[in-house]
């Protein structure tokens, strides 16, 4: 047997020892649980409230299946190892309120993260939302306050979402962080094909300790959405401005060809936008561009309950080929200085140029998204596998993801997922410093 294959036999048993030291627990509670469940009315229950309490509590252990040689890898974990594989382990608890008084409400969503990894033990309560709104009338509302405004129609990528952060297109259905904002919302309706005209003028100040990581501070922003139903087509039409950012302008739609069949797509365009890339030798570039990027994908239900998202993906900001293999060549030659001579300098520049820059998600130009889901295959009630891939069309690289989920006890969600990634040296997804990544996630909804 060579070493390769000794090394995928030990990446194989490694996954099945995680998945079943974990899953066991929770696949012996399981009928217990369900034995337990009785059915039962309470007439209070579909009463409004007005007042809210929800949330989540999450546990989600995670194995990494760490590859050597990779760049990422070296740039990481030069000065230790950390041998073949990496255990980490996640907990997280979601709290959302809210409390309605007459035209007005308040609503808050904070999040908590436990992480216990290589680094030693971590957590951070972050206010994803904070948010006190007035309700004047019917068709108008202000909202000040820490929001989340989720614009853009894209399932894994949102280019118009200007004043959003990005999503993580392995995972886009996790909650995020909002900005602190002042903004409005007024609505009219209409007869004929023109049905609904929406305005969202929206304020974000960037001071120190406001907002700070949005871009440059001491300056006030103005984003605005104007929103158009016409044809039956949801349309979206936005803007950014301000000295925080470059001014940015975009546009959406989304439109059901059919009940079981939805068509969407965005566009952006970004003016003077700021490039730093680095060479193979180190020097550190910076050019001055406008930039537009787009995306367009299809949702599609068949008869079957099985879904299908595809999007492909296109950002003109992103880096090319040779720009991200000039990249990993770098840190390559900075760990072989390091290796010769102890100096991590060079390791030190290469990290300083990863952070919000190459350490993106995601950070070529053309890449592709696809889902399959299938809703109780075979007649298994309450579950539902899936896979997941992202292709760059760029170096060719891929990460594949198959999923599998239940959800049949109340308010209970497993989730088992696993991460291949796959690709030649210098491409984004050939030098992750993981070859294959499983994760167990277990969430209850109170």
């Amino acid at each position: 047997m060579t070493s390769k294959n000794r090394g995928q036999d030990t990446a194989v048993r490694n996954v099945i020892h995680f998945i079943v030291s974990h899953c066991l627990v929770y696949l012996l509670w399981i009928p217990n649980a369900a034995i337990a469940e009785g059915y039962t009315f309470d007439l209070s229950e579909i009463e409004k409230k007005p007042y809210h309490i929800g949330g989540y509590a999450e546990f989600r252990p995670l194995l990494s299946g760490l590859d050597r040689d990779a760049a990422l890898y070296r740039l990481k974990f030069y000065n230790r190892s950390e041998g073949d594989t990496l255990e980490e382990f996640n907990a997280s608890l979601q709290l959302e309120g809210s409390l309605e008084k007459g035209i007005a409400s308040f609503r808050i969503r904070t999040h908590t993260d436990y992480k216990r990894s290589y680094l030693g033990e971590d957590q951070e309560t972050t206010v994803y939302e904070g948010l006190l709104s007035i309700h004047p009338s019917s068709s108008l509302t202000i909202d000040i306050g820490k929001k989340t405004l989720k614009w853009g129609k894209g399932y894994a990528w949102n280019p118009v979402a200007f004043v959003d952060r990005p999503k993580d297109p392995d995972d886009p259905e996790l909650s995020l962080e909002g900005f602190i904002v002042a903004s409005a919302d007024y609505i009219r309706s209409f007869e004929g094909p023109l049905k609904t005209v929406s305005f969202t003028p929206v304020l974000i100040p960037v001071y120190d300790h406001v907002n700070d990581d949005f871009g440059d501070i001491n300056q006030l922003n103005f984003a605005g959405r104007l929103y158009l139903l016409l044809y039956d087509t949801d349309i979206d039409f936005i803007i950014l401005t301000g000295g925080s950012r470059t001014a940015r302008y975009g546009a959406d739609f989304s439109r059901n060809i059919t009940t079981s069949f939805e068509m969407h797509g965005e566009a952006a365009f970004i003016s003077d936008f700021r490039k730093r890339f680095i060479d193979s030798s180190g020097h550190i570039f910076e050019k001055t561009c406008d930039s537009e990027s787009y995306l367009l994908g299809i949702r599609y239900l068949t008869e079957r309950e099985t879904t299908y998202i595809i999007e492909y993906y296109y950002n003109s900001a992103g880096f090319t080929s040779g720009e991200m293999r000039d990249y990993f060549r770098f840190i390559n030659k900075a760990y072989d200085t390091y290796v010769s001579s102890g100096s991590d300098a060079l390791l030190e520049k290469a990290s300083s140029i990863t952070e919000g820059n190459y350490g993106r998600p995601n950070t070529m130009r053309d890449y592709l998204y696809f889902r399959v889901s299938q809703k109780e295959p075979f007649d298994i009630l309450y579950f539902t596998p899936s896979v997941t891939g992202i292709i760059n069309f760029n170096d060719k690289s891929f990460s594949l993801s198959p999923e599998l989920m239940y959800t049949g006890i109340t308010n209970l969600e497993m989730r088992l997922k696993t991460s291949i990634l796959g690709g030649q040296r210098n491409s984004e997804y050939g030098e992750k410093l993981n070859d294959y990544r499983a994760e167990l996630r277990v969430r209850y909804y109170f």
